[in-house]
């Protein structure tokens, strides 16, 4: 007999079906086992007599029996619940379940970090973290449908490729046939979806996997998901309204309330003086608790600033005490071009940088880019970069800007941090899958952990103490 799902079962009163699922609870009465079996689509009530005594919460079973009405007294008619019930007449025991490490009918806020992610296998069947995994599938599925309705191509681009000057460490991987050499992961996809506005795709996207080696925080960690496009010919205003159509449309699909339907614009400086920084949030006390999400962009922003000696990343990519605010590739408002070029002025030359901020969260950020490869080295001159650095690091860009490359922009947004804001979390480890801890260290798996002397020998390594 073919499985039978639980939430299809108020069909089938009076036919024998097949179950399968977790034990969700036991209720032992004499003679009598009632258990409430659970899959992904609903629960049901089982009743056995003089069978299933020996199972306990969690274990997974396949249960046949008859689809039954329960008494009209007994349903709940507020929850329309319990209208029916599974008289068991077999079933068969795949897998006993010990007894659980760590509590999983509960919302899981009580119980600690390192129990939960040890166990994280566990810790995502409880209900709220199931919701939010479905939530992210949703909400993924809506973005990937509104982008291909305006025919985005999907692109995906390499994991294992060169540092892109993005403002944070690298996590580098070593070379086995090129001794001594080490590729980047991706901190973003930005300089290969460039490329690919080079290459005459027009409208490019991906949902992509990017990783840097920042410090850890409650909404960042070391590897998260950002929703990349790129268009060509288009002005900063026309990639504004495409990704605020695009936004409204998904966050409302997936059951988001919108405090606005047009979102605000502020400049930096008016969101600083508003504000005090360049992520805030609109809501009022009652906004909040309603669980609205407030959007709102902010523009014109400085190029450039002086470089943080704190920051390690800052220290090395600006070499001349000048670092890049947001991207090194964005293109200057056409104001202040002449300067860029001339590297003059440099603190008050303002960027195509757009940034979308929503509850405090700064949600996304993209720009206009440069197209001409005068206007790039001129960033990485401001930074203190010799032509000849320049051409080593990005000597791949230039190539392309002399071939034909459309003016062009895009964004990357925090796939992560929507779906937190939409459920409601305070912390991206509700809405990621296998996050790691707040020292980062991996979920179940135990790394970062050594390796072995063979592997190092054969990668041309050595640890030093």
């Amino acid at each position: 007999m073919k499985r039978t799902m639980i939430g299809s079962t108020p069909e089938k009163v009076g036919k024998e079906v097949v179950l399968q699922g977790w034990v969700d609870s036991k209720r032992d009465h004499g003679k009598v086992t009632f258990i409430d079996l659970r899959d992904k689509s609903g629960i049901i009530q089982c009743v056995g007599v003089g069978k299933m005594g020996e199972l306990t919460p969690e274990s997974v079973v396949q249960i046949e029996g008859l689809i039954k009405d329960r008494p009209e007294k007994l349903v709940n008619k507020e929850l329309k619940t319990g209208a029916i019930e599974l008289e068991v007449k077999n079933y068969t025991v795949l897998n006993l379940s010990a007894e659980l490490p760590i509590p999983i009918d509960t919302d899981g806020y009580e119980v600690n970090e390192e129990s939960r992610l040890k166990f994280r296998y566990l810790d995502l069947r409880r209900d709220r973290l199931q919701k939010n995994m479905r939530l992210r599938s949703d909400l993924t599925r809506e973005i990937r449908k509104e982008l291909d309705s305006q025919e985005f191509v999907e692109i995906e681009t390499p994991l294992l490729t060169k540092s892109t000057k993005e403002g944070a460490r690298d996590f580098v991987v070593p070379s086995r046939f090129q001794p001594g050499k080490f590729y980047a992961l991706p901190q973003s996809p930005q300089q290969y979806k460039q490329l690919l506005m080079t290459a005459g795709f027009e409208k490019y996207y991906q949902i992509a996997r990017c990783i840097r080696d920042e410090d850890l925080r409650a909404d960042r960690g070391f590897e998260f998901t950002q929703v990349d496009l790129e268009m060509s010919f288009v002005d900063r205003d026309g990639v504004m309204k495409m990704v605020e159509k695009m936004v409204k449309t998904v966050v409302q699909e997936v059951g988001g309330v919108l405090r606005d339907q047009q979102f605000p614009v502020f400049t930096y400086k008016e969101a600083i003086k508003q504000y005090g920084e360049d992520k805030f949030d609109l809501r009022t006390e009652s906004e909040k608790k309603a669980g609205k999400l407030a959007f709102a962009w902010v523009v014109d922003f400085p190029f450039f600033k002086e470089v943080d000696k704190k920051d390690v990343a800052e220290v090395r990519d600006g070499k001349s005490g000048w670092t890049f605010t947001h991207n090194p590739f964005s293109q200057p408002q056409e104001k202040y071009l002449k300067d860029h070029l001339a590297g003059e002025k440099v603190g008050e030359i303002l960027t195509t940088q757009y940034d979308l901020v929503c509850n405090g969260h700064e949600l996304g950020g993209g720009s206009i880019r440069a197209h001409d490869p005068e206007v790039l080295k001129s960033t990485f001159r401001t930074m203190g970069y010799t032509d000849e650095q320049i051409e080593d690091s990005i000597g791949h860009m230039l190539s392309a800007f002399k071939v034909g490359t459309p003016p062009h922009g895009g964004i990357a947004l925090g796939l992560d941090r929507l779906v937190m804001l939409l459920a409601g979390e305070t912390s991206l480890k509700e809405i990621v899958p296998f996050p790691m801890t707040s020292t980062g260290r991996t979920s179940v798996m135990d790394a970062p952990n050594t390796i072995s002397a063979e592997q190092l020998k054969e990668l041309g390594l050595k640890v030093e103490s």
